[in-house]
This record gives structure tokens, sequence and C-alpha cells, in this order.
């Protein structure tokens, strides 16, 4: 296995989004206010077929505390890939969970578990989180919870 070699500045980042994920996937935790620090001025957050309304870092941990309502038991399965150059680093992870909370649109929770994948490129601007691209198939997961279709598209 290939042992990556980062500077200090590098390993800061890494752990600064590691910070991040954990309060954004964190039930009782996740919301503007509990990211608000890791977060820097004007950041930017970019994931246009799964969250096409939500524009900062804080809006989406706000957003994804409200899916966790849903899926009151998601949680990370594991960090699968996960590096850093410079001021970019880049997360792709496993999740899981459980549609056992608050209905998902129309349909009450199913109790159905469902495992997913997403990735995460983040980029560090003096030690913030100035971007966020998220890139996930919501759908896959909505499936595996036994919601149609039409529930799991992003267009209203």
């Amino acid at each position: 296995m290939l042992e990556m070699k980062y500077t200090k500045q590098e390993q800061k980042n890494i752990e600064l989004v590691k910070e991040y994920m954990q309060i954004a996937y964190d039930p009782k935790r996740a919301s503007t206010e509990s990211v608000a620090h890791l977060c820097a001025p004007n950041n930017t957050f970019i994931a246009p077929t799964t969250f096409p309304h939500v524009h900062t870092l804080e809006e989406y941990a706000q957003h994804h505390g409200e899916i966790m309502k849903q899926v009151n038991d998601l949680h990370f399965v594991s960090f699968d890939v996960l590096f850093a150059k410079e001021d970019r680093v880049c997360l792709r992870y496993t999740a899981q969970g459980s549609h056992s909370g608050e209905p998902h649109g129309k349909i009450n929770a199913t109790g159905l578990k469902a495992q997913w994948t997403a990735t995460g490129t983040f980029r560090v601007e003096n030690g913030k989180i100035a971007e966020f691209i998220k890139d996930w198939n919501k759908l896959s997961m909505w499936e595996q919870f036994g919601s149609p279709l039409e529930e799991c598209l992003t267009q209203n």
C-alpha cells in the first residue's frame, strides 16, 4: 500500500474536513451554528443534482440535519479515499442508515436500511473550508428505502 506524505498544512486541511463532516453527519449537531467556525466567509457548496437550492456549507449542514430526521441513524461506515494536495482535500465515503424517522415527502418511514457512497472535494483557504463540491447518488439511497421514483427525483 502506498503511504502518502503530507505537509503540516495538508494534514491540518484533512483534519478540518473530517471535523466538518463529523458534525454535518451527527443528528444531534448538524446545523448552521455547529459548523460556522469551520467555514470561510462567502464559502460555496455545489451539488446541483442533489441539493440544487443549497449554496453554502452552513446551509448544507442545516439541510443535512433535516435529512437526518428522516434517516435518524445515518452514520459513516468508512472514509474509503481521503487525500490532500495543497489547498484541496478529496474524500470518498460510505454511509448507511435506515428510514426510521420522519416521512420523506409523502412516504412514511419504511424501516428499510440503505448503504451508499458519496464524494466531496473541498478547498481550504486560511484554515477554513471555502468550497465543498459534493457528488452523491441520492436516488440509490431512497430506492433502497423503498421510495417510489417520483419521490426520489430532485425536480419538483
